[in-house]
């Protein structure tokens, strides 16, 4: 084997040696990029769901001192405590959504905002900061349910989630409510 041929077998191993490093790298790269970014999303996923039931708690605290306020439904527990809890509540929908806006996309994050417009409005009434009727209440948590779908919506598709959780497949529906109350007759 001659010199020229020994030349040429080294360069060949050593394209071989580059090329296979190369490979390695870029593969390796692109595995720890998505292992990344399925972290991200796995953080991005127990901070919306987080977000959305600390909503949802803070919501039913809020009916559930309102209709307890308007005399709708009397509940055992003192209104001071109830507040208590409606505010803890609070705080702890202010923690989340911090954690909303430090992960989530920029329409997931305007998403976000929305909703805790429409459910400080809904607090706030229950507080009794605001006044309304009951057609006002109920207009309200309409308004936090839409965007809380709205906010789901945002969220799937910052998370690449298919489908959708509105439009023909998923109408929109309304609050379930009591049928409403009627005095019974008394006169058998």
């Amino acid at each position: 084997m001659g010199t020229a041929e020994q030349l040429v077998t080294i360069a060949a191993v050593l394209l071989g040696a580059l090329t296979t490093h190369l490979t390695t790298y870029a593969m390796e790269r692109s595995r720890n990029r998505h292992a990344l970014l399925t972290r991200w999303d796995d953080r991005k996923i127990d901070a919306y769901g987080g977000y959305v039931d600390r909503v949802r708690a803070s919501i039913f605290l809020a009916v559930q001192l309102y209709e307890h306020k308007e005399g709708i439904r009397r509940s055992e527990k003192p209104e001071d405590e109830m507040l208590a809890e409606l505010l803890e509540a609070g705080r702890l929908r202010g923690r989340a959504f911090e954690r909303v806006m430090l992960l989530g996309g920029d329409d997931v994050v305007e998403a976000a905002h929305q909703l805790n417009v429409v459910a400080l409005e809904v607090d706030w009434q229950a507080e009794g900061k605001v006044s309304g009727t009951l057609e006002d209440w109920r207009a309200r948590s309409r308004a936090v349910f839409r965007e809380v779908n709205e906010f789901h919506e945002a969220a799937r598709v910052d998370l690449g989630v298919q489908g959708s959780v509105k439009g023909e497949k998923h109408p929109e529906r309304d609050l379930l409510l009591p049928s409403a109350r009627r005095d019974e007759d008394t006169t058998a």
